[in-house]
C-alpha cells in the first residue's frame, strides 16, 4: 500500500503513541523532569510491555525523565504511564526536595565546626 506522501507500509513501524497509552491524554498527576518514581508492585504477565517495564526499572528510585530516557518514549506518554500506575498504586511518586529546603552553607560550615570542638 502505498500513497504519494508515504512509502509502503513497513512491518517494523513503530506503534503509535496513542496505543501505548491506551488513547489518555495527560493524567490529572504532574509530574516534574526530577519526579523521583519508585515501584511498590511487580509487574503481572498480562501488562503491556511499557508499563511492566516501569515496574522492573524502578525498583530502585528513577527520575522521570530517567524512565523516558530508558524506554525511549516522550515525556508526555511516560507521564499518562505514570499517572495510571500512580492511580492503581503500583509506583510512588516523590516530589523532589526543593532548594530551600536545603539547609544554608554558613548553618552546615558552623555545625561541622562545632563538632570539631567536641
Amino acid at each position: 500500500m502505498t500513497s504519494e506522501n508515504h512509502g509502503p507500509w513497513d512491518e517494523g513501524t513503530p506503534v503509535p503513541l496513542y496505543v501505548i497509552t491506551g488513547g489518555q491524554g495527560s493524567g490529572e498527576k504532574a509530574f516534574n523532569l526530577v519526579t523521583l518514581i519508585a515501584s511498590r508492585s511487580a509487574p503481572e504477565p498480562s501488562m503491556q510491555p511499557e508499563t511492566a517495564a516501569i515496574l522492573t526499572m524502578c525498583q530502585y528510585p528513577l527520575s522521570v525523565a530517567e524512565v523516558s530516557a530508558y524506554l525511549s518514549l516522550p515525556f508526555s506518554v511516560v507521564t499518562v504511564l505514570l499517572s495510571q500506575l500512580v492511580e492503581d498504586e503500583r509506583v510512588e511518586a516523590i516530589a523532589p526536595v526543593p532548594v530551600a529546603a536545603f539547609p544554608e552553607r554558613g548553618l552546615l560550615e558552623a555545625v561541622i565546626h562545632g563538632l570539631r570542638k567536641l
